[in-house]
């Protein structure tokens, strides 16, 4: 079955690019395009999308918020891949409290567009190496602590700990299994755990949950080249 794709940007010509290049793919299917954030909304609902493209600069409604009201409407499971040619922080930080999955400019290769799309469809998180940089830079900034996030740190095992901990520097399910000497099976079996224990929606909510509740600290490891 194709992934289902709408694609919202305020300009025809980038929408149109987009979309051309996502049905070039045989397991994509881009079934609406959306101009203004109130148009993506509805073609959300409409069209109960897998995956939006979503631009963070339109008119009435920003990609942020048209985000935000969608996740916290739908009642299938949609993922939001935000796409923008700006990449200031409160932007990123903002994003992904909206309930991104996702964090990419627009320069993005072509050929790495559809492989965006698939990997936030199939439940990853999809944030470049230098918009990493800027989220950790983000949260060192930020005093204190969420002591409510942190309180719900107590239904995790220690071994979910850990591999909080993991995904949160980035680190792949291949990539955690070999550092905790277990198949990746498991490690996917855990991820599925936290996601329900925590309440939270994907890889991308790991992430800003184990920074908010400081199980993670900017500083502890390196991230990018």
């Amino acid at each position: 079955m194709s992934l289902r794709v709408v694609v919202a940007d305020d300009q025809a010509l980038v929408r149109g690019g987009f979309s051309m290049i996502l049905r070039a793919q045989p397991d994509i299917d881009v079934v609406a395009e959306a101009g203004t954030g109130r148009q993506a909304i509805d073609a959300a609902h409409e069209h109960r999308p897998d995956v939006i493209l979503m631009d963070i600069r339109m008119p009435e409604l920003d990609g942020l918020e048209a985000t935000a009201r969608i996740l916290a409407d739908a009642d299938w499971p949609v993922r939001v891949l935000i796409l923008t040619t700006f990449d200031p922080d409160e932007y990123v930080y903002q994003a992904l409290r909206s309930g991104a999955s996702g964090f990419v400019l627009k320069d993005i290769p072509p050929a790495e567009l559809a492989v965006a799309v698939r990997t936030v469809a199939a439940g990853g998180a999809l944030i470049a190496p230098s918009i990493t940089r800027r989220l950790i830079s983000r949260f060192a900034a930020r005093p204190g602590v969420n002591t409510a996030v942190a309180g719900r740190l107590e239904r995790l095992t220690d071994r979910e700990r850990d591999i909080v901990v993991a995904v949160a520097r980035g680190a792949t399910n291949t990539e955690i299994a070999q550092e905790l000497f277990v198949g990746p099976a498991t490690v996917k079996s855990h991820v599925s755990s936290i996601l329900t224990k925590l309440g939270l929606r994907d890889r991308a909510q790991i992430v800003v949950f184990a920074y908010e509740s400081a199980l993670v600290e900017p500083g502890n490891f390196d991230i990018g080249h």
